[in-house]
C-alpha cells in the first residue's frame, strides 16, 4: 500500500492546467454579450434541458427529501475524508488496483504520463472527465508524444475544434450543428465531403471516426463520478456509450479522480444516482452506469491504476464556508438556470468549471486572488441554490468568497468609512439626509466623480424616499 496523505491547504499551481483565465470576467464576458449567434445556441440549449429536468423532477415525491439526503452524505465526506480515502484506497488494493496520490496538476500529469510510457503505447482514448481538463492533461500528453483521443461526442468536437469546454455536461454547448458539421469537414480524418448536418449523421460520423480508436488503443484514461470507500467501487455515468467501450476494452485503465468524489457506502451511491440524472440531462437514469472494482483476471483492463488529486481541494475544505463547493456532483444544473451564463457563455469564466459553481469553486482552487473576478460574476439571484440537487448554498459562498477579494485602497477605505456610519445612529441618521443629494447626480449617476462613476456604470442611482423611516416615525 502507497503511503497516503492530503496535500497542505496549498492552492493549485499555476501554469499548468485550466484554472485561471487570460482576463477577468468581466472583459471576457462582453465579447459573448457581443455573440449573438453565441447566446442563441445557449438559449436554445438550456432552455431545453431545464424543460426536460423539470419534468422528471416533478414525478419524484421525496425529491427534496433526496436532496437533503444527498447534502447530509456530502457534509458528512467532507468532515471524514482523510478515513474515507484511506479506506477507499485499501479497497481498490485489495481488488487488484494500484493508488497514486497526486498533490497537485504537476504531479497528476507526471504519473499518468509514467505510467502510459511504461505500457510503451502512444495513444490513449479517453472518457470524458472534469479532472483531466482541469491539470491539462491532454498538454501534457501530447508534449510527450502521446496522442489523447477524446471519445465523448462533446469533447471529441471541442478537441477537433482546437477549442475549449463551455459547459460541464455539455463541453460544446457552444456550437449548433451546422459549426459541428465545419469541424468534423475540416478536422476529422476521412470524413464524407457530402456530410450534412443532421444530428443522426453527425453521430455515425464520429462513430465510425472513434471505432478504429476503440478496438486498437491498449489505454484508456478516465475520470470517475464517485467512488465507494466500502468496496473501492468506481462509478462513471454516461448517455452515449463510448464510457462503456474506454472502461471494458483496453488492456490498462488509469482514473482520475478528484479527492471529494468519494462517497462512504454503497447506499450512499444510491441516493447520487436518483439525483444526478434527473437534475444534469433530464433523464430518469443514466442510459450507461458503468462500475469497476480492481482487476478481474480475464474480464476487462488487467492494469488498474487510481490517480487520487488534490490540486487545492485541501485548501477548499480548510475553509468552513467555502468547502460547501466540494460537494458538487457535476450535474450542471446551476449553469441552466443561471442568467448570467446563459448571456455570457462559459469561456468568458475562464476556468474548466464555469457557470455559479465555478464561480465559487475556481477561486477556492488557485486562490481568490487569481480569480478574483468570479465571485462577482452572479447576481445572487439564488435560482442556482434552488436548481442544486445537493443544495449547495452557491449565493453564501459567492458572498463569502467576495469578501476576501483584495479590494482596491479607495474601495476599502470607503467601505470602512460606510460601516463605521452605519455603527452610529447620529452619523447614519445625517447621511440619511444627505442621500437626498444624490438627486444632482441625475439617475444614471452620470454626475458622479470618479471613482463613484464606476459604480454607477452598470447601475441605476436608488431614487431617495421623500421621508426617510426615522423622520416619518418621529412625527408620530
Amino acid at each position: 500500500m502507497t503511503e497516503t496523505f492530503l496535500g497542505m491547504p496549498a492552492t493549485a499551481p499555476r501554469g499548468v492546467g485550466h484554472l485561471r483565465g487570460d482576463e477577468p470576467f468581466p472583459a471576457a464576458a462582453r465579447r459573448g454579450l457581443a455573440d449573438p449567434q453565441l447566446r442563441r445556441n445557449l438559449g436554445h440549449a438550456t432552455t431545453t434541458i431545464r424543460a426536460k429536468s423539470a419534468a422528471v423532477i416533478d414525478e419524484v415525491p421525496d425529491w427534496q427529501q433526496l436532496r437533503a439526503a444527498g447534502r447530509a452524505i456530502k457534509a458528512d465526506t467532507m468532515a471524514r475524508l482523510p478515513e474515507l480515502l484511506e479506506q477507499l484506497e485499501a479497497a481498490v488494493v485489495r481488488a487488484g488496483g494500484t493508488v497514486h496520490w497526486a498533490v497537485d496538476a504537476v504531479a497528476a500529469n507526471r504519473i499518468v504520463t509514467d505510467l502510459i510510457r511504461a505500457t510503451g503505447a502512444h495513444r490513449v482514448m479517453k472518457v470524458k472527465s472534469m479532472a483531466t481538463q482541469e491539470i491539462g492533461l491532454n498538454e501534457a500528453l501530447s508534449g510527450a508524444g502521446i496522442e489523447p483521443v477524446e471519445t465523448d461526442l462533446a469533447e471529441l468536437i471541442v478537441q477537433l475544434g482546437d477549442d475549449r469546454p463551455s459547459h460541464i455536461l455539455v463541453p460544446a454547448i457552444h456550437r449548433n450543428r451546422a459549426e459541428i458539421r465545419e469541424i468534423f469537414l475540416r478536422a476529422m480524418p476521412g470524413v464524407d465531403p457530402a456530410l450534412t448536418d443532421e444530428p443522426a449523421v453527425l453521430a455515425a460520423a464520429a462513430r465510425r471516426h472513434l471505432r478504429e480508436t476503440f478496438l486498437s488503443t491498449r489505454v484508456a484514461v478516465s475520470g470517475a463520478n464517485f467512488a465507494v470507500a466500502e468496496t473501492g467501487t468506481l462509478a462513471v455515468v454516461e448517455s452515449e456509450g463510448n464510457g462503456r467501450m474506454c472502461l471494458t476494452l483496453p488492456e490498462t485503465l488509469i482514473t482520475v479522480m478528484g479527492i471529494e468524489k468519494v462517497v462512504p457506502t454503497w447506499r450512499d451511491l444510491e441516493v447520487f444516482l436518483q439525483l444526478l440524472p434527473r437534475a444534469s440531462t433530464g433523464e430518469r437514469m443514466n442510459p450507461y452506469t458503468s462500475m469497476w472494482t480492481g482487476v478481474t483476471p480475464g474480464d476487462g483492463p488487467q492494469a488498474f491504476h487510481l490517480v487520487l488529486l488534490d490540486n487545492g481541494r485541501s485548501a477548499v475544505l480548510a475553509d468552513p464556508v467555502g468547502r460547501e463547493a466540494l460537494h458538487c456532483i457535476r450535474c450542471s444544473a446551476c449553469l441552466n438556470v443561471c442568467p448570467v451564463y446563459e448571456r455570457t457563455g462559459g469561456h468568458a469564466y475562464g476556468s474548466v468549471y464555469p457557470g455559479p459553481i465555478g464561480a465559487v469553486l475556481s477561486p477556492q482552487l488557485t486562490g481568490v486572488a487569481d480569480n478574483g473576478s468570479l465571485p462577482y460574476a452572479s447576481s445572487l439571484c439564488g435560482a442556482c441554490f434552488d436548481a442544486c440537487p445537493v443544495m449547495i448554498d452557491i449565493p453564501s459562498i459567492l458572498v463569502h468568497l467576495r469578501a476576501k477579494v483584495p479590494h482596491p485602497r479607495a474601495e476599502a477605505a470607503t467601505m470602512a468609512a460606510a460601516a463605521y456610519t452605519m455603527d452610529h445612529p447620529a452619523l447614519y441618521a445625517a447621511a440619511q439626509r444627505a442621500a437626498k443629494l444624490s438627486r444632482l447626480a441625475g439617475r444614471r449617476g452620470r454626475g458622479l466623480p470618479p471613482p463613484l462613476s464606476g459604480w454607477t456604470a452598470s447601475r441605476d442611482l436608488p431614487e431617495p424616499p421623500p421621508e426617510t423611516f426615522r423622520q416619518w416615525w418621529a412625527s408620530r
